[in-house]
Order: C-alpha cells, then sequence, then structure tokens
C-alpha cells in the first residue's frame, strides 16, 4: 500500500478553488512576453516555494505543506500531510534521488519521479513541474500556450498535460504564479503557492 492510499481520498483538502482566467491564443506580443520572462527567470536558478499540495489519481488523493528549494538541478521537496502527521523527503538531482520517511530506511534511485509514483502514489512529473511551477514551458518539448488579457500564460499544454495557471503574484518582476493546476488523464497535481523566494 502506497503511502497516497494510506492518506485515502479524504485528505485532499480543496483549498484551490478559483475562476478560470479569460484565455486568448498566441499572438506575437504575448509571445514576445512569455520569451522576456522565461529569459528573466532562466538567469536564476535558485528558489523556493511554500504551497499548499493536492494530488490524486481518481480514486486516491494525498494532500500536505509543501516546502520545495531548488538550487541548479538540486532540489529538496518536503511534505507534511496534516491529517496524518506524516513528514517525508525526496531530495537529489538529475542523476540521483533520495526519499526519507515514507519507508524505515531511507529509499534511493536516479529517477526521483518513479521513486515518488512508486513509494508515494504520487504521479507528479518533477523534471517538468520545476519550469511550469514558475509559468515557464519546459524545455525540449512543443507547448501550446494560451494567455490571459496580461500575457501571461492561462494554460500550458505540454507532453499530455495541461497546465493551468489560475492566479499570479503579479507584484513581483517577472510575475510568479500563485496557483497552478496539472492534469493528465486521472492525475491531479494542485499548489497554491503562499510565498515564493528568489526570483528577485
Amino acid at each position: 500500500m502506497t503511502l497516497l492510499q494510506r492518506l485515502g481520498p479524504g485528505a485532499l483538502v480543496v483549498v484551490l478553488a478559483a475562476c478560470a482566467p479569460v484565455r486568448t491564443h498566441e499572438t506575437p506580443a504575448a509571445l514576445a512576453a512569455q520569451t522576456q520572462r522565461e529569459a528573466q527567470l532562466q538567469a536564476d536558478q535558485r528558489w523556493s516555494i511554500a504551497a499548499h499540495i493536492a494530488v490524486s489519481d481518481g480514486p486516491d488523493g494525498g494532500s500536505g505543506e509543501l516546502q520545495w528549494k531548488q538550487d541548479g538541478a538540486q532540489f529538496d521537496f518536503i511534505v507534511r500531510a496534516p491529517v496524518t502527521g506524516k513528514t517525508w523527503r525526496l531530495a537529489g538531482d538529475a542523476g540521483n534521488a533520495t526519499l526519507e520517511g515514507v519507508e524505515p530506511q531511507a529509499l534511493s534511485g536516479a529517477d526521483a519521479e518513479r521513486l515518488l509514483r512508486e513509494r508515494v502514489g504520487w504521479d507528479v512529473p518533477l523534471a517538468a513541474l520545476r519550469s511550469w511551477v514558475r509559468g515557464m514551458r519546459a524545455p525540449g518539448v512543443r507547448a501550446d500556450v494560451q494567455y490571459d488579457e496580461k500575457n501571461l500564460p492561462a494554460v500550458i499544454a505540454q507532453s499530455g498535460w495541461k497546465i493551468e495557471y489560475r492566479d499570479w503574484f503579479a507584484d513581483r518582476d517577472p510575475p510568479l504564479p500563485r496557483k497552478v493546476f496539472a492534469s493528465r488523464g486521472n492525475a491531479r497535481v494542485r499548489l497554491a503557492i503562499e510565498s515564493w523566494s528568489g526570483n528577485d
């Protein structure tokens, strides 16, 4: 039984509801604004967020308080589940990951996403989410983007995932997402971001 199954569907806290923004297809102005945003963000590879995270695969779901620190390829992903009081941590880089707090002994592997899926039960595209959480297209894969009235991404469709941006920290330069909803089939990953560090 995975940690996701132990948490049960009742643990999926609904803290992420918001109205969908107006969406428009890509225009030269929107593409130019997005390219400029991405160039600014790519220059700062050290950042962190505090957020509520909710993940489900249809019948099962889990949620918690997320602390995510990113420094280049190195990441530290800590989730505290309020219902069970459990805390687990996934940390590593592009070629190595260690998962603590799920089993009595730490678990290691080369694929962080696989560890998370097999041991926690969460289908989270960590590599791409690193870009999506900042409102960027993940590199190396075609993306279709719809924009809001401020030329910020409203929807990014990439690698079979649909990423919706429901709210932004518009006072930051460049603006950064506040609510991020990602879905593919029955898989759902929802982030309500409380604060950003870095990217200043």
